[in-house]
């Protein structure tokens, strides 16, 4: 048993558990048993019989939850997944099943903060579900309170993707497609004498300056973004097999000499 000296958070726990957990396969459960354990025995079976790395728990009914807190998940994952460019299975929390592969791919991440539902789906190992029915809280009540919920939809974000960075450039490219417009309207309001006098220059400058600004701030984001991102040392690829290890792996010219020394005289 490993008890932090501290409370660190939900993230730093799982980190923790995945650089100190031995063995073939690890499994991440809520400690107040709304998931039930003996639905472990299944994810390891799915995981041998299918042959996948990693099996993500998924509740197949979510009434114990509120209205609200169904809302706020759906959005959530709908947001996380055009993050991250995979489909994350939806009505998944941090029940799951991984293999050591995915342990030592995991650990050797360097970046810290790091969000698990969006990492492992992010590696891109092989996954399978396996639904169940999450049991109502026994004793006691959450300390998973809406403040920290956020505050995981928040390092969700910002730990995983450089798009906040990138929203002043979308904001400058807007805005300056509107201040196009609203300097040829003044033009035209101008040139048909129906203006207030200072009133077009004054269009014109908060028009203009505004989107320049804008424009500016979004080009200083897309540096940051690129810094942001080089200090994640997120690997570019992650290789799933190489034949060059498998045991059974024969070379091109082995195989062409093995298929001549089975054929007789007449077939070389």
């Amino acid at each position: 048993m490993i008890r932090l000296l501290r409370n660190s958070g939900h993230q730093a726990a799982l980190s923790a558990g995945f650089q100190l957990a031995r063995g073939e396969y690890l499994v991440t459960i809520d400690a107040d048993l709304q998931d039930p354990p003996e639905v472990i025995a299944d994810l390891l079976a799915t995981a041998r019989d299918d042959d996948v790395d990693v099996v993500y728990g998924v509740r197949s009914d979510r009434s114990s939850d509120s209205w609200a807190k169904r809302t706020t998940a759906r959005l959530y994952y709908r947001l996380m997944c055009r993050l991250v460019g995979r489909d994350l299975p939806f009505d998944a929390g941090d029940f799951r099943l991984v293999s050591r592969r995915v342990v030592d791919a995991v650990n050797q991440l360097p970046e810290d903060g790091r969000v698990f539902r969006l990492v492992i789906p992010w590696l891109g190992f092989p996954s399978a579900e396996v639904k169940y029915v999450r049991a109502e809280r026994a004793a006691g009540s959450t300390k998973y309170t809406v403040s920290k919920m956020f505050r995981l939809a928040f390092d969700s974000l910002t730990a995983f993707s450089a798009a906040p960075l990138r929203l002043a450039t979308w904001l400058g490219l807007l805005g300056g497609l509107l201040s196009v417009g609203v300097v040829v309207v003044a033009l035209v309001i101008k040139l048909t004498g129906r203006s207030i006098p200072g009133w077009t220059s004054t269009v014109l400058a908060v028009g203009t300056i505004g989107a320049l600004q804008l424009l500016c701030l979004g080009l200083l984001g897309e540096y940051v973004a690129r810094l942001f991102q080089a200090s994640q040392q997120r690997p570019q690829f992650m290789i799933g097999y190489d034949s060059l290890e498998d045991p059974g792996h024969h070379s091109y010219a082995e195989a062409v000499e093995e298929t001549v020394s089975d054929q007789g005289p007449d077939q070389r």
